[in-house]
């Protein structure tokens, strides 16, 4: 496990080789982020832009996705994993917002939670980048960051993963950070072929210098 100054200096470093990172799902709006949230998972951003740039041109509120028939919805978002569970969930979704918030989405993780389809990570990146509220959202790339780094344990649920990042980093930084580890997991440290060798950070990466030894043999 790394210290606190080590620790630092990774984040320091990430932030050095993403200045801009951010979120990377196109929205304009809180709810539009929340269905594209609810879309990405076990999906990659790019192709739910690809399918949300004539979703949100077709659907503008939680009442338009109730105003078709659950087979048309699924038809488009068809290119997308698990479409038919994506899709039911949406409109369950929609008609909450509707009968629950006023059609609002709601800015508290613990209500976002209660939607259909909105689990912790997705509240977490809606609360973060929707409303400005401090938050580490911890996808398959921040969970992969932390635990070949050692910031946390190998065994670490994802929950415990979360709870241990929000004690090691800063609370004014936790939304930055989630969006820089998640840049750092997404194009340098990928879950194939990380870029060890020209990494910053190879000689605090216990899993990196695990790999560099085997590419010496």
């Amino acid at each position: 496990m790394l210290n606190k100054k080590e620790i630092r200096y990774c984040l320091d470093e990430m932030g050095r080789m993403f200045p801009e990172a951010h979120c990377e799902l196109n929205h304009s709006n809180p709810f539009e982020l929340v269905i594209a949230v609810a879309l990405s998972a076990q999906c990659t951003d790019a192709l739910v832009n690809k399918v949300t740039k004539n979703l949100f041109q077709k659907y503008k509120t939680p009442e338009d996705y109730l105003s078709v028939p659950l087979e048309e919805l699924q038809n488009d978002i068809r290119s997308i994993g698990l479409f038919r569970n994506k899709a039911k969930n949406i409109q369950k979704l929609c008609s909450m917002l509707i009968n629950e918030y006023g059609g609002i989405v709601p800015s508290d993780r613990d209500e976002l939670t209660k939607l259909p389809g909105v689990g912790r990570k997705t509240a977490n990146v809606v609360v973060s980048v929707a409303y400005g509220v401090p938050a580490i959202a911890v996808d398959t790339h921040v969970e992969r960051v932390s635990k070949r780094l050692g910031f946390c344990r190998w065994k670490d649920s994802v929950l415990e993963v979360e709870k241990t990042l929000m004690k090691k980093v800063p609370k004014e930084e936790w939304s930055v950070t989630h969006h820089r580890m998640i840049f750092f997991g997404r194009y340098h440290c990928k879950a194939q072929n990380p870029q060890c060798e020209i990494c910053p950070l190879l000689e605090l990466c216990r899993e990196g210098k695990k790999r560099m030894k085997g590419k010496e043999k």
